[in-house]
Protein backbone atom coordinates (compact mmCIF):
# COMPACT_ATOMS: atom_id res chain seq x y z
CA UNK A 1 0.00 0.00 0.00
CA UNK A 2 1.72 3.30 -0.64
CA UNK A 3 0.66 5.95 1.11
CA UNK A 4 -0.22 9.19 -0.14
CA UNK A 5 1.74 11.76 1.97
CA UNK A 6 0.03 15.16 0.49
CA UNK A 7 -2.86 14.16 2.42
CA UNK A 8 -2.47 15.16 6.50
CA UNK A 9 -3.09 12.02 8.59
CA UNK A 10 -6.70 12.16 10.16
CA UNK A 11 -6.59 14.09 13.95
CA UNK A 12 -7.74 11.03 16.51
CA UNK A 13 -7.94 12.71 20.31
CA UNK A 14 -7.15 9.32 22.01
CA UNK A 15 -9.74 7.86 24.61
CA UNK A 16 -7.27 8.05 27.36
CA UNK A 17 -3.59 8.28 28.27
CA UNK A 18 -1.51 6.63 30.89
CA UNK A 19 1.24 7.15 32.51
CA UNK A 20 3.47 5.46 34.41
CA UNK A 21 3.89 5.45 37.94
CA UNK A 22 6.76 7.29 39.99
CA UNK A 23 8.31 4.72 42.00
CA UNK A 24 8.53 6.05 45.37
CA UNK A 25 11.00 5.81 48.23
CA UNK A 26 11.95 7.15 51.54
CA UNK A 27 15.31 7.96 52.65
CA UNK A 28 16.99 7.58 56.04
CA UNK A 29 16.82 11.41 57.12
CA UNK A 30 13.23 10.90 55.79
CA UNK A 31 13.59 13.00 52.66
CA UNK A 32 11.02 11.28 49.43
CA UNK A 33 12.42 10.14 46.93
CA UNK A 34 10.35 9.58 42.87
CA UNK A 35 11.50 8.18 40.13
CA UNK A 36 10.66 7.15 36.73
CA UNK A 37 13.19 4.59 35.44
CA UNK A 38 13.06 5.16 31.19
CA UNK A 39 16.47 2.52 30.36
CA UNK A 40 15.93 3.69 26.92
CA UNK A 41 17.31 6.88 27.85
CA UNK A 42 21.11 6.93 28.55
CA UNK A 43 21.31 9.32 30.90
CA UNK A 44 19.94 10.15 34.60
CA UNK A 45 18.93 13.60 35.84
CA UNK A 46 18.28 13.96 39.64
CA UNK A 47 16.67 17.09 41.26
CA UNK A 48 16.60 18.37 45.00
CA UNK A 49 13.92 20.74 45.07
CA UNK A 50 12.74 22.09 48.94
CA UNK A 51 10.87 24.83 49.68
CA UNK A 52 11.68 28.46 49.67
CA UNK A 53 10.54 30.09 52.94
CA UNK A 54 10.50 33.88 51.83
CA UNK A 55 7.06 34.06 53.74
CA UNK A 56 8.25 33.03 57.10
CA UNK A 57 11.64 34.71 56.82
CA UNK A 58 10.33 38.42 56.61
CA UNK A 59 13.64 39.64 58.29
CA UNK A 60 15.83 37.56 56.11
CA UNK A 61 17.61 39.94 53.60
CA UNK A 62 15.98 39.81 49.97
CA UNK A 63 19.15 38.62 48.24
CA UNK A 64 20.41 36.10 50.75
CA UNK A 65 18.26 32.70 48.57
CA UNK A 66 19.77 34.28 45.15
CA UNK A 67 23.23 34.81 46.41
CA UNK A 68 23.10 31.74 48.29
CA UNK A 69 22.24 29.33 45.71
CA UNK A 70 24.33 31.14 42.44
CA UNK A 71 27.33 30.56 44.67
CA UNK A 72 27.27 26.86 45.31
CA UNK A 73 29.20 26.26 42.60
CA UNK A 74 32.36 28.77 43.47
CA UNK A 75 33.88 26.42 45.49
CA UNK A 76 33.74 23.52 47.93
CA UNK A 77 36.16 22.66 50.85
CA UNK A 78 37.33 20.43 48.61
CA UNK A 79 37.30 22.09 45.52
CA UNK A 80 38.06 25.06 44.52
CA UNK A 81 35.35 26.80 41.27
CA UNK A 82 37.75 26.08 38.64
CA UNK A 83 38.56 22.29 40.07
CA UNK A 84 34.50 21.94 40.32
CA UNK A 85 33.88 23.34 36.49
CA UNK A 86 36.85 20.58 35.12
CA UNK A 87 35.17 17.90 36.71
CA UNK A 88 31.22 18.56 35.00
CA UNK A 89 32.91 19.38 32.05
CA UNK A 90 35.51 16.21 31.81
CA UNK A 91 32.12 13.99 32.81
CA UNK A 92 29.70 15.59 30.37
CA UNK A 93 27.30 16.87 33.42
CA UNK A 94 25.70 20.03 34.07
CA UNK A 95 24.35 21.22 37.52
CA UNK A 96 21.51 23.64 37.60
CA UNK A 97 19.93 25.74 39.86
CA UNK A 98 16.49 26.17 40.63
CA UNK A 99 15.06 29.59 42.22
CA UNK A 100 11.66 30.49 42.24
CA UNK A 101 9.21 32.31 44.59
CA UNK A 102 8.68 29.03 46.18
CA UNK A 103 11.27 26.48 45.49
CA UNK A 104 14.79 26.22 45.76
CA UNK A 105 16.92 23.31 44.61
CA UNK A 106 19.89 21.96 42.64
CA UNK A 107 19.72 19.47 39.57
CA UNK A 108 22.11 17.11 38.00
CA UNK A 109 22.29 16.03 34.66
CA UNK A 110 24.81 13.41 33.64
CA UNK A 111 25.84 10.20 31.89
CA UNK A 112 24.70 7.14 33.48
CA UNK A 113 28.36 5.86 33.03
CA UNK A 114 29.43 8.75 35.14
CA UNK A 115 26.84 8.75 37.79
CA UNK A 116 28.53 7.07 40.27
CA UNK A 117 31.25 9.35 40.00
CA UNK A 118 29.95 12.30 39.82
CA UNK A 119 27.21 12.56 42.39
CA UNK A 120 29.29 12.38 45.11
CA UNK A 121 30.81 15.91 43.99
CA UNK A 122 27.64 16.77 43.42
CA UNK A 123 26.69 15.98 47.22
CA UNK A 124 29.29 18.27 47.91
CA UNK A 125 27.92 21.32 46.69
CA UNK A 126 24.85 20.85 49.54
CA UNK A 127 27.10 20.82 52.67
CA UNK A 128 30.41 21.64 51.56
CA UNK A 129 30.14 24.99 49.76
CA UNK A 130 32.64 27.77 51.32
CA UNK A 131 31.29 31.28 49.47
CA UNK A 132 34.55 32.78 48.75
CA UNK A 133 34.47 36.38 49.60
CA UNK A 134 36.44 37.27 46.50
CA UNK A 135 33.72 35.76 44.17
CA UNK A 136 31.05 36.86 46.41
CA UNK A 137 32.10 40.95 45.73
CA UNK A 138 32.14 39.59 41.62
CA UNK A 139 28.80 37.79 41.64
CA UNK A 140 27.13 41.40 43.66
CA UNK A 141 28.87 43.93 41.22
CA UNK A 142 27.35 41.55 38.72
CA UNK A 143 23.86 41.60 40.21
CA UNK A 144 24.07 45.30 40.79
CA UNK A 145 24.69 45.74 37.29
CA UNK A 146 21.86 43.73 35.86
CA UNK A 147 19.42 45.35 38.18
CA UNK A 148 20.42 48.84 36.75
CA UNK A 149 20.38 47.56 33.00
CA UNK A 150 16.96 45.69 33.86
CA UNK A 151 15.37 48.79 35.49
CA UNK A 152 15.85 50.09 31.73
CA UNK A 153 13.36 47.85 30.73
CA UNK A 154 9.22 48.69 30.71
CA UNK A 155 8.64 45.54 30.39
CA UNK A 156 10.87 44.19 33.38
CA UNK A 157 9.40 47.02 35.91
CA UNK A 158 5.78 46.31 34.49
CA UNK A 159 6.29 42.75 36.03
CA UNK A 160 7.74 43.85 39.29
CA UNK A 161 4.70 46.09 39.81
CA UNK A 162 2.55 43.72 38.75
CA UNK A 163 3.91 41.37 41.78
CA UNK A 164 3.86 44.37 43.79
CA UNK A 165 0.57 45.31 43.82
CA UNK A 166 -0.98 41.46 43.24
CA UNK A 167 0.91 40.41 46.22
CA UNK A 168 1.18 43.43 48.19
CA UNK A 169 4.80 45.24 48.86
CA UNK A 170 5.80 43.93 51.71
CA UNK A 171 5.38 39.90 50.81
CA UNK A 172 8.52 38.36 49.61
CA UNK A 173 7.02 37.70 46.21
CA UNK A 174 5.95 41.70 45.86
CA UNK A 175 9.09 42.84 46.66
CA UNK A 176 11.33 44.48 44.48
CA UNK A 177 15.40 44.31 45.11
CA UNK A 178 17.48 47.25 44.37
CA UNK A 179 21.19 48.31 44.05
CA UNK A 180 20.72 48.92 48.24
CA UNK A 181 20.00 45.19 48.66
CA UNK A 182 22.75 43.97 46.93
CA UNK A 183 25.13 46.11 48.66
CA UNK A 184 24.21 44.60 52.29
CA UNK A 185 24.78 40.98 51.73
CA UNK A 186 27.47 39.75 53.17
CA UNK A 187 29.35 36.09 53.04
CA UNK A 188 27.98 35.85 56.74
CA UNK A 189 24.24 35.79 55.54
CA UNK A 190 24.81 33.52 52.77
CA UNK A 191 26.71 31.06 55.30
CA UNK A 192 23.47 31.12 57.94
CA UNK A 193 21.06 30.79 54.70
CA UNK A 194 22.81 27.77 53.42
CA UNK A 195 22.49 26.05 56.95
CA UNK A 196 19.10 27.17 58.66
CA UNK A 197 16.89 28.07 55.45
CA UNK A 198 18.48 26.03 52.58
CA UNK A 199 16.85 22.62 52.74
CA UNK A 200 13.64 22.82 53.87
CA UNK A 201 11.26 19.83 53.36
CA UNK A 202 13.35 18.33 50.60
CA UNK A 203 12.02 16.26 47.89
CA UNK A 204 14.48 14.07 45.17
CA UNK A 205 13.07 14.12 41.78
CA UNK A 206 14.81 11.21 39.26
CA UNK A 207 14.67 10.04 35.96
CA UNK A 208 16.45 8.74 33.16
CA UNK A 209 18.42 4.89 32.68
CA UNK A 210 18.03 4.16 36.43
CA UNK A 211 18.50 0.77 38.23
CA UNK A 212 18.13 -0.02 41.69
CA UNK A 213 21.91 0.13 42.07
CA UNK A 214 21.48 3.64 41.17
CA UNK A 215 19.28 4.13 43.73
CA UNK A 216 21.17 2.83 45.90
CA UNK A 217 23.89 5.52 45.14
CA UNK A 218 21.59 7.81 45.65
CA UNK A 219 20.54 6.55 48.57
CA UNK A 220 24.15 6.35 50.40
CA UNK A 221 25.35 9.74 49.19
CA UNK A 222 22.49 11.75 50.19
CA UNK A 223 20.36 9.73 52.99
CA UNK A 224 22.25 11.83 55.43
CA UNK A 225 22.09 15.04 53.69
CA UNK A 226 21.21 17.65 56.88
CA UNK A 227 17.38 18.57 56.21
CA UNK A 228 14.98 20.86 58.06
CA UNK A 229 11.66 19.95 58.49
CA UNK A 230 8.65 22.60 58.85
CA UNK A 231 4.76 22.68 58.71
CA UNK A 232 4.90 25.10 55.66
CA UNK A 233 1.44 27.35 56.38
CA UNK A 234 0.74 28.88 53.16
CA UNK A 235 -0.53 32.63 52.04
CA UNK A 236 -4.03 33.06 51.22
CA UNK A 237 -4.43 36.21 48.97
CA UNK A 238 -7.49 37.63 47.55
CA UNK A 239 -8.87 40.17 44.83
CA UNK A 240 -9.04 43.70 45.59
CA UNK A 241 -10.76 46.55 43.91
CA UNK A 242 -9.19 47.43 40.57
CA UNK A 243 -6.05 48.71 41.23
CA UNK A 244 -4.23 51.07 38.21
CA UNK A 245 -0.79 52.30 38.50
CA UNK A 246 1.17 54.19 35.86
CA UNK A 247 4.56 55.29 35.24
CA UNK A 248 5.18 57.20 32.83
CA UNK A 249 8.66 57.69 30.96
CA UNK A 250 9.13 60.58 28.69
CA UNK A 251 11.50 58.55 26.39
CA UNK A 252 9.67 55.21 25.44
CA UNK A 253 8.71 54.39 22.47
CA UNK A 254 6.85 51.47 23.95
CA UNK A 255 4.40 50.76 27.00
CA UNK A 256 4.01 47.34 29.19
CA UNK A 257 1.03 46.21 29.97
CA UNK A 258 0.50 43.50 32.92
CA UNK A 259 -3.09 43.17 33.89
CA UNK A 260 -4.54 40.42 35.85
CA UNK A 261 -6.15 39.23 39.20
CA UNK A 262 -5.21 36.12 41.65
CA UNK A 263 -7.08 32.92 40.87
CA UNK A 264 -8.25 29.23 42.22
CA UNK A 265 -5.63 26.38 43.07
CA UNK A 266 -5.35 23.61 40.54
CA UNK A 267 -7.58 21.38 42.67
CA UNK A 268 -10.61 23.40 42.31
CA UNK A 269 -13.86 22.22 39.92
CA UNK A 270 -13.28 25.02 37.81
CA UNK A 271 -9.68 24.98 36.98
CA UNK A 272 -9.70 23.40 34.13
CA UNK A 273 -12.99 25.23 32.71
CA UNK A 274 -10.59 28.98 33.38
CA UNK A 275 -7.44 27.33 31.88
CA UNK A 276 -9.39 26.54 29.21
CA UNK A 277 -10.99 30.02 28.72
CA UNK A 278 -7.48 31.38 29.17
CA UNK A 279 -6.52 29.42 26.45
CA UNK A 280 -9.33 31.25 23.82
CA UNK A 281 -8.06 34.20 25.21
CA UNK A 282 -4.56 34.72 24.64
CA UNK A 283 -3.34 31.43 25.74
CA UNK A 284 -1.94 30.15 22.38
CA UNK A 285 -0.52 32.04 19.12
CA UNK A 286 -4.31 31.66 17.46
CA UNK A 287 -6.01 33.49 20.81
CA UNK A 288 -8.15 36.52 20.28
CA UNK A 289 -5.91 38.45 21.72
CA UNK A 290 -3.08 37.77 18.77
CA UNK A 291 -5.74 38.24 16.35
CA UNK A 292 -7.40 41.30 17.42
CA UNK A 293 -4.33 43.35 18.47
CA UNK A 294 -1.92 42.14 16.79
CA UNK A 295 -3.14 40.99 13.53
CA UNK A 296 -5.64 42.79 13.05
CA UNK A 297 -4.47 46.83 14.67
CA UNK A 298 -0.29 45.88 14.14
CA UNK A 299 -0.39 47.51 18.07
CA UNK A 300 1.93 44.98 19.35
CA UNK A 301 4.35 42.19 18.49
CA UNK A 302 3.01 39.89 20.77
CA UNK A 303 0.77 39.50 23.76
CA UNK A 304 -0.78 36.73 25.80
CA UNK A 305 -2.30 35.54 28.41
CA UNK A 306 -0.91 32.74 31.39
CA UNK A 307 -1.64 31.27 34.37
CA UNK A 308 1.36 31.24 36.94
CA UNK A 309 1.44 28.39 39.43
CA UNK A 310 1.65 28.80 43.14
CA UNK A 311 1.16 26.44 46.07
CA UNK A 312 -2.19 27.83 48.11
CA UNK A 313 -3.64 29.28 44.35
CA UNK A 314 -2.74 30.27 40.91
CA UNK A 315 -2.45 34.39 39.31
CA UNK A 316 -3.55 35.13 35.94
CA UNK A 317 -2.12 37.87 34.13
CA UNK A 318 -2.25 39.48 30.23
CA UNK A 319 1.07 40.92 29.04
CA UNK A 320 1.95 42.76 26.53
CA UNK A 321 4.58 45.32 25.10
CA UNK A 322 2.68 48.09 22.48
CA UNK A 323 2.97 50.62 20.56
CA UNK A 324 3.28 53.73 23.55
CA UNK A 325 0.41 56.03 21.56
CA UNK A 326 -2.15 53.21 21.34
CA UNK A 327 -2.24 51.83 25.34
CA UNK A 328 -5.12 53.05 26.36
CA UNK A 329 -6.96 51.31 22.99
CA UNK A 330 -5.04 47.88 23.64
CA UNK A 331 -6.77 47.84 26.98
CA UNK A 332 -10.24 48.73 26.17
CA UNK A 333 -9.63 46.06 23.32
CA UNK A 334 -8.89 43.26 26.24
CA UNK A 335 -11.82 44.02 27.89
CA UNK A 336 -13.31 43.59 25.12
CA UNK A 337 -12.28 40.24 24.18
CA UNK A 338 -13.06 39.52 27.90
CA UNK A 339 -16.39 40.55 27.67
CA UNK A 340 -17.43 38.78 24.10
CA UNK A 341 -15.89 35.59 25.47
CA UNK A 342 -18.20 35.69 28.70
CA UNK A 343 -21.04 36.56 27.11
CA UNK A 344 -20.95 35.56 23.12
CA UNK A 345 -21.41 31.67 22.27
CA UNK A 346 -17.78 30.73 20.95
CA UNK A 347 -18.48 29.14 17.07
CA UNK A 348 -18.35 25.68 16.23
CA UNK A 349 -15.37 25.80 14.38
CA UNK A 350 -12.93 27.43 16.46
CA UNK A 351 -14.31 25.54 19.49
CA UNK A 352 -12.83 22.51 17.86
CA UNK A 353 -9.23 23.82 16.97
CA UNK A 354 -8.62 25.01 20.51
CA UNK A 355 -9.95 21.37 21.31
CA UNK A 356 -7.42 20.01 19.05
CA UNK A 357 -4.55 22.43 20.15
CA UNK A 358 -5.25 21.89 23.66
CA UNK A 359 -5.25 18.05 22.88
CA UNK A 360 -1.91 18.37 21.24
CA UNK A 361 -0.17 20.79 23.21
CA UNK A 362 -1.30 18.32 26.55
CA UNK A 363 0.35 15.01 24.27
CA UNK A 364 3.69 16.87 23.84
CA UNK A 365 4.24 18.05 26.85
CA UNK A 366 5.07 14.24 27.50
CA UNK A 367 7.47 13.60 24.87
CA UNK A 368 10.59 12.81 26.92
CA UNK A 369 10.62 11.15 30.16
CA UNK A 370 12.11 14.08 31.90
CA UNK A 371 9.51 16.06 30.72
CA UNK A 372 6.99 13.46 32.37
CA UNK A 373 8.48 13.36 35.89
CA UNK A 374 8.39 17.40 35.56
CA UNK A 375 4.94 17.10 34.71
CA UNK A 376 4.98 14.94 37.80
CA UNK A 377 6.47 17.25 40.03
CA UNK A 378 4.45 20.19 38.99
CA UNK A 379 1.10 18.64 40.04
CA UNK A 380 2.71 16.70 43.18
CA UNK A 381 3.48 19.86 44.20
CA UNK A 382 -0.08 21.12 43.99
CA UNK A 383 -0.98 18.07 46.32
CA UNK A 384 -2.12 16.31 43.41
CA UNK A 385 -1.14 13.13 41.46
CA UNK A 386 -0.75 12.02 37.35
CA UNK A 387 -4.39 11.37 37.59
CA UNK A 388 -5.06 14.79 37.10
CA UNK A 389 -3.45 15.05 33.35
CA UNK A 390 -6.21 12.02 32.54
CA UNK A 391 -8.83 14.43 34.19
CA UNK A 392 -7.66 16.95 32.11
CA UNK A 393 -8.05 15.47 28.95
CA UNK A 394 -11.01 13.97 29.72
CA UNK A 395 -12.34 17.68 29.95
CA UNK A 396 -10.91 18.80 26.83
CA UNK A 397 -12.64 16.03 25.12
CA UNK A 398 -16.23 16.99 26.45
CA UNK A 399 -16.17 21.10 27.52
CA UNK A 400 -18.65 22.72 25.86
CA UNK A 401 -19.12 26.77 24.60
CA UNK A 402 -21.53 27.48 27.04
CA UNK A 403 -18.91 26.20 30.06
CA UNK A 404 -16.61 28.48 28.86
CA UNK A 405 -19.17 31.50 29.32
CA UNK A 406 -19.80 30.65 32.78
CA UNK A 407 -16.18 30.07 33.83
CA UNK A 408 -15.04 33.51 32.17
CA UNK A 409 -17.91 35.46 33.63
CA UNK A 410 -17.34 33.50 37.33
CA UNK A 411 -13.22 34.66 37.80
CA UNK A 412 -12.92 37.84 35.65
CA UNK A 413 -14.08 40.83 37.01
CA UNK A 414 -12.79 43.98 35.63
CA UNK A 415 -13.38 45.93 38.72
CA UNK A 416 -10.83 43.63 40.69
CA UNK A 417 -8.12 43.55 38.48
CA UNK A 418 -4.36 44.93 38.92
CA UNK A 419 -3.72 46.92 35.82
CA UNK A 420 0.27 48.07 35.24
CA UNK A 421 1.32 50.29 32.41
CA UNK A 422 5.11 51.59 32.22
CA UNK A 423 6.42 53.63 29.40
Amino acid sequence: MTVNRSIAPDFIIPEHITFPKPIKRTLQNGVHLYFIPTPEINAIRLEINADGMGWENKNEKKLSSFFTLHMLLEGTHQKSAEELDDFFDTYASEVEIISSFEYNGLALLTTKKHFATVLPVFRELLTEAVFPEKELAKRKSQKALNISIQREKTGVRGSQLFRQELFGKEHPYGQIADEGDVEIIKREDLLDFYKNHLWVNPEIFVTGNVTEEDIKLISDYLGDLPVLKKIIILPEFSNQKLQRVNEPWEKAVQSSIRIGCHLLPKNHPDYFGFWAFNVFLGGYFGGRLIKNIREDKGHTYGIYSSIGGLKSSDYWVVMADVIKGHTEEVILEIYKEIDKLQNEPVSSEELETVRNYMVGNLLSSFSSSFELISRFKSIHQAGLDLSYFEKQLDFIKNFRAEDIQAIGKKYLDKEQMVEIVVG
